[in-house]
């Protein structure tokens, strides 16, 4: 058995598979693709769903694939154990409805034999209990000793998730040797000891699970396999764990270089190292892969990988932030297999780089505060920290509860992580918003799913009116042949000219047309089984299945759509001309009424760069670029430059939007002939919508022209209002503000001296207490400012003293104190006092020894404050 590296065994396996005929697809993003049961891709069928519940037409019936993949549910025994981890590649081929069980047994044994040369010897395989089929197969078909084949129960051999398709599995075993047994003379697969590596299972999908508890077959069967390309590493490389294997093993040996240690020396050290080595790698592929760090769903995963990882780096004595060596590693091993890793080294890079630098800045301030709840824990002989003090390390320094129980657990400690969830309850709802629903309505059906062809195409980019055919109907989830007026549905033609909702545009309205009928198209999206869905009502008549109608797309908003992709294709471009090769789309929204384009940047643009971009887009149109649209392989797109947007899959032929020589993407959308054809673009807002997600609104065309109109009117009512032409607006405005300030500032100066007038005359009321004189005023309606500054007046003619004064204005009420030197030589401090006189007015305050302020909530209470000032002072005063 040849010892062959991680990158050659997937190499091999494509390979193996492609002469098999089979599709081989690239690895999809850890982003599932509209699919709300996941948050992240946890195995290799998991991207494929659509096409085994059809819903999607495979590009081909039988497709292989090596899928990334992430699993978080055990996070906390990566690194405790050398064999858990939460990245791994999962290896599979699979079949819709074209080979099954004899294909799937033969290739496999073909391919772990002949293709990776492992011993007969060393193999064991696994079937469910009652499949005499697979058992038959491998006995007769293969050779494989009967004595080898085990039969194992619903638990191990037998695959499903809630309702839909499911069916019973074989398992091929590695037998590692007697050493790694439990010495039991009938040890085989199935036991609990570590002597049989199971590294691929072969799931035949053959039942439908009915929801009375019925298992009937399905119409067409359905090959499903996974092969962990780690775990079969192991196997070729004859090492133990996964650590060990040569790629991984590399990202390891850079951990103990840039901490100083040897591995294996070390049981403390070693878990760190595992735990920095693995994480690395996700959150590498996770942040090329377009996810962020943030406080909710798969942003709160990769920021939890990312900061234990960082931790765990300062326990292992570095000092300095060290994870962007560290992924360097994971370029030079996984950059052949993932390109995306090479093309987005900076971008990977800059992330991880900010959100390790945010983490160093509170870690260790939130390890005194940790520390310290746990030493006031321990004096009172407790072993839990409250969930209020967990929330606040989360909160305030950034420390995911995971963490915090972490560091706790070393010390024998635990967290109320009941009440940690109380405190945190809207980001645990939002949480739980983003996973979704896991169970079986993942498979649940559209009724368009059962018919063999429901396929549309689309034939409107350049033609709004079509001929076409009723292929199907649907109304109240159900197919129906005739609609009649009123009723609401969706219209399934073999051809048309409304474009369904798809990269960030939304569907076309408009008309479909008949001698009996006429049915208003409210929006068109793509539908199971190929399906294009007008959805719509029947306005007037009756619609018939098979009947000939016309389709007439509206074409004024048509052409705003057009108007705000091809303007949209222009900023992207512009964006990273104006802000960076690292700005990349992060989502996108095309309607007739405006654009939306989400960019990942990592700080809000500036005036002069939304400027810059807007001019330059404008730049774009009127240089009157023609844009045109190609078919082309995948590999040219991408040796043309062109850019794949967000979220979007792609197959070996693809639609390149080319305009002039300032873009080129891949979009299925509709365009302009020209970017003249925009008129003109407006940016209308930039914000922040996520942690290192930027989110541009822009119109164009007539949208622009309304904008200009409405500020066009609303600068005419300003003029007419300050009286003055509106080439004269900004003199006059910058007139107005002038003389407010001045006149602002006459009546601060009357209002300040009237106020002392008044205060002038309570001196004679001050008390003395042990030679510090206490004044205590009430004011109505002054501003904070002259409340000070009376305060101050009053303070320097009484000489050692504490003042206290109030101010009512409406319902709110401030309170000022201050203190002379040698009052607070004397033990006076203003904080302290005006904190006690507003509790008794329902409010809070506090500040410096000489100067303090405070607010209040009851009216009522206000003298009576003022008057508790007296005991306050004589507490202080020694």
């Amino acid at each position: 058995m040849e010892k062959l590296g991680l990158n050659e065994i997937r190499s091999r396996f494509t390979k193996f598979f492609e002469s098999k005929e089979h599709y081989i697809a690239k690895s999809h993003s850890l982003i599932p693709s509209n699919d709300k049961s996941l948050l992240l891709i946890n195995s290799g069928m998991a991207p494929l769903k659509n096409y085994f519940s059809g819903v999607e037409i495979p590009p081909k019936n039988r497709m292989s694939t090596v899928q990334k993949c992430i699993r978080t549910g055990d996070i906390e025994n990566v690194g405790v154990t050398a064999r858990h981890a939460t990245f791994f590649e999962m290896m599979g081929n699979f079949s819709f409805g074209d080979y099954f069980k004899k294909e799937a047994i033969a290739w496999a044994w073909e391919f772990i034999t002949v293709w990776l040369e492992i011993p007969e010897e060393k193999l064991w395989v696994t079937v469910y209990e009652s499949d005499d089929e697979a058992y038959n197969l491998w006995k007769d078909m293969i050779g494989f000793p009967e004595e080898k084949i085990v039969r194992l129960g619903k638990d191990d051999n037998f695959w499903e998730i809630g309702l839909g398709p499911c069916g019973p599995c074989s398992e091929i075993y590695f037998d590692k040797g007697e050493k790694y047994g439990c010495g039991c003379e009938d040890c085989k697969p199935g036991c609990d000891c570590d002597r049989f590596l199971e590294f691929w299972n072969l799931v035949f999908t053959q039942f439908d699970r009915k929801e009375d508890g019925s298992y009937g077959e399905l119409d067409h069967k359905n090959i499903d396999t996974g092969m962990g390309l780690e775990r079969m590493a192991c196997v070729m490389q004859e090492v133990d764990t996964i650590f060990e294997v040569d790629t991984i093993r590399s990202v390891l040996n850079r951990v103990c270089q840039l901490a100083g240690i040897t591995y294996g020396q070390d049981a403390k050290k070693d878990k760190s190292v595992r735990i920095i080595t693995d994480h690395i790698r996700s959150v590498a592929f996770m942040v090329g892969d377009g996810i962020l760090p943030s406080n909710e769903g798969r942003g709160y995963v990769l920021r939890r990988l990312l900061r234990r990882a960082a931790r765990h780096g300062r326990l292992l004595g570095i000092k300095d932030n060290f994870l962007n060596e560290i992924v360097e590693v994971v370029f030079d091993t996984c950059g052949q297999a993932y390109p995306e890793l090479i093309e987005k080294n900076d971008y990977i890079k800059k992330v991880i780089g900010i959100e390790e630098e945010k983490f160093g800045e509170t870690l260790e301030q939130g390890l005194e505060i940790l520390k310290s709840y746990t030493e006031d824990l321990v004096a009172g002989g407790g072993d839990t920290i409250s969930g209020e003090q967990a929330f606040k390390l989360y909160d305030t320094f950034g420390f995911p509860l995971d963490l915090t129980m972490e560091i706790l657990e070393d010390e024998g400690l635990k967290v109320d992580t009941e009440g940690f969830e109380k405190e945190m309850q809207a980001q645990k709802d939002r949480a739980r918003a983003a996973r979704g629903n896991t169970e079986g309505d993942a498979w649940k059906e559209d009724p368009l799913t059962s018919l063999e062809d429901a396929s549309s195409s689309f034939d409107g980019y350049h033609n709004l009116v079509k001929a076409s055919t009723i292929k199907a109907m649907v109304a109240d989830n159900a197919l129906v042949d005739t609609l009649e007026e009123g009723l609401e549905a969706a219209i399934i033609l073999d051809e048309t000219s409304f474009y369904p909702n798809g990269g960030g545009q939304v569907g076309d309205k408009g008309q479909i047309l008949s001698d009996t009928g006429l049915f208003e198209v409210e929006d068109t999206v793509k539908g199971a089984n190929g399906s294009i869905k007008h959805i719509g009502r029947i306005v007037s008549g009756s619609l018939t299945k098979g009947e000939k109608v016309e389709t007439r797309v509206d074409k004024a908003l048509r052409m705003d759509a057009a108007r705000n992709h091809t303007a949209t294709h222009l900023l992207h471009k512009a964006l990273k001309e104006v802000l960076g090769d690292h700005v990349n789309q992060a989502g996108s929204l095309v309607e007739p009424y405006r654009l939306r384009f989400d960019i990942t940047h990592f700080e809000a643009m500036t005036k002069e760069e939304i400027s810059r971009v807007e001019a330059m887009v404008n730049e774009f149109i009127l240089e009157a670029h023609p844009v045109t649209a190609e078919l082309m392989n995948i590999n040219e797109a991408r040796a043309m430059g062109a850019m794949a947007l967000f979220g979007e899959k792609y197959g070996e032929e693809v639609r390149v939007v080319k305009m002039g020589d300032c873009s080129v993407e891949l979009c299925g959308g509709t365009h302009l002939d020209n970017t003249s054809q925009v008129g003109m673009f407006k940016i209308v807002s930039e914000g922040g919508v996520a942690a290192g997600v930027r989110r541009i609104e822009a119109i164009t065309g007539r949208a622009v022209y309304q904008y200009m109109l409405a500020k066009d009117s609303l600068i005419n009512n300003i003029s007419d209002i300050m009286k003055t032409r509106e080439d004269n607006l900004v003199v006059r405005a910058n007139s107005l503000v002038d003389e407010n300030k001045q006149l602002e500032k006459e009546v601060h100066d009357l209002k300040s001296k009237i106020s002392m007038q008044n205060a002038g005359n309570a001196l004679d009321d001050s008390l003395d207490i042990k030679g510090v004189k206490l004044l205590t005023a009430k004011y109505e309606d002054m501003d904070i400012d002259t409340l000070r500054e009376v305060a101050d007046n009053l303070r320097d003619k009484l000489g050692t003293s504490v003042v206290v004064l109030a101010n009512i204005a409406g319902d709110k009420i401030n309170f000022v104190a201050t203190a002379s030197k040698d009052a607070i030589d004397k033990g006076a401090h203003a904080g302290n006092i005006v904190r006690e006189v507003a509790k008794i007015a329902g409010g809070k305050g506090g500040g410096r020894p000489n100067m303090a302020q405070a607010g209040g909530s009851d009216k009522t209470m206000v003298d009576q404050a003022l008057a508790s000032a007296q005991k306050v002072v004589e507490s202080q005063i020694k």
